[in-house]
């Protein structure tokens, strides 16, 4: 999405991805377009959040025509079945004008009946979060970008960033020089890693890994992304539903596990008994960008003005994206930015 704001604002543009393009977390999270419990979130985080699900609905819709392919953005609502602070719940949603519904267990029965009531406590219900399914929204954004004119080259890892006098020079990549106007790091949970082989000041962001799986279901089984104890279904337009996830430190080890695959089918088919019934189609773990706080660190690096970074989102890279990638682009540009920069300075963070 940088690529795309940089591209769009005339600028030419070549995307460096160290594996294939689109296959490292975007790719393996959900697509919810929350945090899991919005009241909880820092206010910057919050900030680019609802900017973001404000745009979604055109930016999907403008991939979809310009690409070919639907990301399927979806506003399925967030179903909380056992909401544990209500009152925090309702007052950042009045703070932020964020519609809610808090419902009776008999409202929730009717809504989701797939769903045994005798579980729920409390239910909620933010009618307005919306979903996309991410690996169409990265497949649109590709294609996207190809027809731009993004000059896309793919296992090209970057090594090193080359400094002189306060400037980016260049980025060396399989024993080749680079250079370039400006530099953007992007790299997710390897942005930490680039920095430290590039002798900058340590950026604080690190892999946190995440599983997920997919059980093939019928259409109809749910009907909201449904969330309890910080635990979640997500169903698809075809009726595939996903399980997640789990949080574990785990350095670069992208590894899948069986003992995260049986949690997860457990509490799946424990918050929605019909899927016992269907067999789980694939099972796969990702690197989440873990950052301080999940506040990412967006603009230019203290130590080289050409520099910039976009990355630390933690678990909200997809639905801060729009945001985070127009906030760049506005302060590479030298543009008004769409809103307050500071929160997210590199020099606030080391």
């Amino acid at each position: 999405m940088s690529a795309r704001e940089l591209a769009e604002a005339g600028l030419r543009v070549v995307l460096l991805e160290r594996q294939a393009i689109g296959r490292e977390s975007s790719w393996a999270g959900g697509g919810i377009l929350s945090p899991l419990y919005p009241w909880r979130a820092p206010e910057p985080v919050t900030a680019l959040c609802r900017w973001s699900q404000a745009a979604y609905p055109q930016l999907a819709e403008a991939l979809k025509e310009h690409s070919g392919t639907d990301p399927e953005w979806l506003p399925s609502g967030l179903l909380f079945i056992d909401c544990d602070e209500p009152e925090e719940a309702m007052r950042w949603a009045d703070t932020h004008a964020a519609r809610f519904e808090r419902l009776t267990v008999g409202e929730m029965a009717r809504l989701e009946p797939g769903i045994p009531a005798g579980g729920c406590r409390d239910p909620l219900l933010l009618p307005d979060i919306g979903q996309v399914r991410n690996p169409r929204l990265l497949r649109a954004l590709r294609r996207d970008l190809e027809l731009r004119g993004v000059e896309l080259r793919e296992h090209h890892p970057v090594d090193e960033i080359k400094l002189e006098q306060g400037k980016a020079v260049g980025v060396t990549c399989r024993q080749e020089t680079l250079s370039a106007d400006a530099y953007v790091v992007t790299a997710g949970a390897w942005s930490g890693l680039l920095a430290g082989n590039s002798g900058l000041a340590g950026l604080p962001v690190g892999p946190v890994k995440g599983e997920m799986l997919v059980f093939d279901a019928p259409p109809g089984l749910l009907g909201h992304i449904a969330l309890r104890q910080g635990r979640y279904l997500i169903p698809r337009k075809d009726g595939k539903i996903l399980a997640g996830s789990t949080v574990e430190s785990a350095s670069f080890d992208k590894s899948a596990s069986a003992m995260a695959c049986e949690a997860l089918r457990a509490f799946a088919c424990g918050l929605l008994p019909a899927l016992r019934h269907s067999r789980i189609e694939k099972h796969w773990a990702g690197l989440r960008p873990g950052s301080p706080e999940g506040i990412p660190s967006i603009g230019a690096h203290p130590e080289a003005a050409n520099l910039y970074f976009n990355g630390g989102h933690y678990r909200n890279g997809l639905v801060t994206a729009p945001a985070s990638a127009r906030l760049l682009a506005d302060l590479l540009l030298g543009r008004t930015p769409i809103i307050d920069p500071e929160p997210y300075r590199l020099d606030c963070k080391n």
